[in-house]
């Protein structure tokens, strides 16, 4: 099916359960929810305004709680766990995959997670408190520790026997099985694909595979994301600092990190969270936008400061004021371009201290050459429009000069935000902006200043 059709099929949904919300048929609307896949009850929850999104949810089976919880971003969530009682809560997290269950509980209450805890057996707890124990953005906070483990030395046939006893209990996006010595220490992997078709008289020593690395607990998400890509994997094992197999990270779980990473990136260019509610109270949402529109409003005085230093040129030659926007965007545009792709290279880990002169030396090259065409022909067209070649010069060295340090800035500033803890998604944009404005409004009022009067 195609992703036109699908996302019309989600807007038909949508549709018809607005019109059964609205017409009062609750009955009916309960039964369309129902029937869907937790994600996708979790879709529609998020696109409804808060009064019928907490109509809705309130038909939502209880069985489904939990698994619904957890396919909704932070903001959401903790809004409807706000609003749930302590036996709704409880039997939401009934269950649930440990990996959700981490996720899940880490935003309820403190009385209500230690009585989730209490609650679990031993094994259980562990394997909980083994979650819990690593930052949600690492391969161990992404990791669910139920994995199916087997010994080198024992045969296929008897591998195939423990997985018939298994049944229902044999976890999710099992493709591989885990091979650890005695000791726990991850030797390798066992591919069901191999298991059911050699001789059932083969020890897994024999037929196992050594070529899947582990993936160390303490990876940052964006990491475990790139090995998924680079390997086609299904799941991956993880292990400590000491190589014991401790839990697996499952497809399902890096399709969640890499949508959270394109959406923080898009997001963030505006100042705003991936997690954002598209509903959330007006005074909420203005409060968060406001401080992000504060930092805006400093910079643009910065740069009204720097034309307001050039007032008098600008007051003789009136035509400055009509091209000071066009040397800002050109190199606001060109500065974006090249902060966009450095950006991105930080995410998919592909900068480091070998190739990152490279890319600056090769940003500067582009935005030279561009900066030579497009002066050429903004030139052309000022001196046309104004009748004076001063004026196609002084704007051809100011555009020139802009495009270049843009490129160098676009280069470098998510590189320097990023080595000292900023999010250079969420800042960068902004003081890019600044510096293009500024390094512009300066090159083209101060040649001006210079040469005209």
């Amino acid at each position: 099916m195609s992703d036109v059709a699908i996302n019309n099929q989600e807007d038909t949904r949508l549709e018809r359960l607005q019109q059964a919300l609205d017409s009062g048929a609750l009955r009916q609307a309960s039964r369309m929810l129902n029937a869907l896949r937790p994600g996708e009850i979790a879709h529609l929850l998020e696109a409804l305004p808060l009064t019928e999104r907490e109509i809705l949810w309130g038909m939502v089976d209880e069985e489904l709680d939990g698994e619904v919880l957890v396919h909704l971003t932070d903001e959401v969530r903790a809004d409807l766990i706000s609003k749930m009682n302590r036996e709704e809560l409880l039997a939401a997290s009934s269950g649930l995959d440990t990996d959700d269950l981490a996720d899940l509980i880490q935003e309820m209450p403190f009385a209500i997670t230690r009585e989730i805890i209490a609650s679990l057996d031993q094994q259980n707890r562990q394997r909980l408190e083994s979650v819990l124990s690593f930052p949600e953005d690492t391969a161990g906070g992404l990791m669910n520790p139920d994995t199916i483990t087997v010994r080198p030395e024992v045969t296929l046939d008897v591998v195939m026997r423990y997985l018939r006893r298994l049944k229902e209990q044999i976890p999710e996006h099992t493709d591989n099985l885990m091979v650890v010595n005695r000791d726990g220490k991850y030797l390798g992997v066992l591919p069901l694909t191999i298991l059911v078709t050699h001789d059932p008289d083969d020890t897994v020593a024999e037929v196992m595979s050594l070529d899947q690395k582990p993936i160390p607990a303490s990876w940052e998400d964006g990491q475990v994301a790139n090995r998924f890509e680079q390997h086609d994997l299904i799941s991956a094992p993880v292990v400590d600092d000491e190589g014991i197999l401790i839990g697996r990270i499952t497809v399902d779980d890096v399709v969640d990190v890499i949508r959270e990473e394109g959406e923080h990136q898009f997001m963030g260019q505006a100042g705003l969270s991936e997690d954002e509610d598209m509903f959330a109270p007006v005074l909420i949402s203005t409060q968060r936008r406001a401080v992000w529109l504060g930092i805006n409003l400093i910079t643009a005085f910065l740069a009204s400061w720097v034309i307001g230093m050039f007032e008098e040129t600008i007051e003789k030659v009136v035509a400055l004021a009509v091209l000071m926007p066009i040397v800002a965007s050109m190199g606001g545009i060109a500065g974006s371009q090249t902060l966009t792709l450095t950006i991105r290279g930080i995410a998919l880990g592909q900068l480091s201290g070998s190739n990152t002169r490279w890319l600056v030396l090769k940003e500067l090259a582009v935005g030279a050459l561009n900066s030579i065409i497009w002066a050429a022909v903004v030139a052309v067209i000022a001196g046309l429009w104004f009748n004076s070649s001063d004026i196609a010069i002084l704007i051809a060295a100011a555009i020139t000069i802009n495009l270049i340090f843009a490129a160098l800035t676009g280069a470098i500033l998510p590189l320097a935000l990023d080595k000292v803890g900023i999010d250079p998604a969420l800042a960068g944009s902004v003081l890019l902006t600044t510096v293009t404005d500024i390094v512009g409004f300066l090159a083209f009022l101060g040649l001006a200043t210079l040469y005209l009067l």
